[in-house]
């Protein structure tokens, strides 16, 4: 069977493969650029490329935002030369806890929960899993625990403008030809 160029199942399947493929270019990109900025902590980053996430998330539903995360950690891991590296598995850990926290809430939440909301959600996802994860396999002291109120609190804040950020990205999409006769990932079809 071949497809016509003018199939419009076909033209959206390719269009959303394609549009995939730039938002975790760009996540790549964004982590790649964030990893080389100054930070108080290894582990301290304010999560610019879980925007894209968030957009992915809201556009295509939950696997489109599986694919962006973990492809942004795997290649973006591979770019910084820290592939199994201590920092590769707090970012994994972080961002599979971030990611399923957030299309969890989508799933339960539907339109109840925006963008902010949502990334608040998984930037507290991702600040526990890390600490978790720093706690079970490089700082095992009780104490570390005393830094998860801070830890929190700055992931909430970075949390919630990154999803400021989503939320104005994904309203100027939505005003694109392309994104515009598309329904929320969320909504029944």
């Amino acid at each position: 069977m071949t497809s016509s160029a003018v199939d419009p199942l076909e033209l959206e399947r390719w269009r959303r493969r394609v549009f995939l493929a730039l938002f975790a270019a760009l996540a790549v990109a964004l982590h790649t650029v964030e990893a080389l900025l100054p930070s108080p902590a290894p582990w301290f980053r304010l999560g610019f490329a879980n925007i894209l996430t968030l957009v992915a998330l809201f556009l295509y539903g939950g696997r489109a935002a599986w694919a962006v995360a973990l492809t942004r950690i795997g290649v973006g891991s591979l770019l910084l030369g820290n592939l199994f590296a201590p920092g590769f598995f707090l970012s994994l850990a972080g961002g599979i806890a971030a990611t399923a926290l957030m299309t969890g809430s989508r799933a339960l939440c539907g339109r109840h929960l925006g963008p902010v909301g949502v990334s608040a959600l998984g930037a507290a996802g991702h600040a526990t899993g890390q600490l978790l994860v720093a706690w079970l396999l490089l700082v095992r002291t009780p104490q570390l625990w005393s830094l998860y109120p801070y830890f929190l609190l700055f992931a909430l804040g970075a949390g919630i403008a990154n999803g400021i950020a989503a939320d104005l990205l994904l309203e100027t999409l939505r005003r694109h030809p392309v994104f515009g006769s598309r329904r929320d990932a969320a909504e029944p079809r």
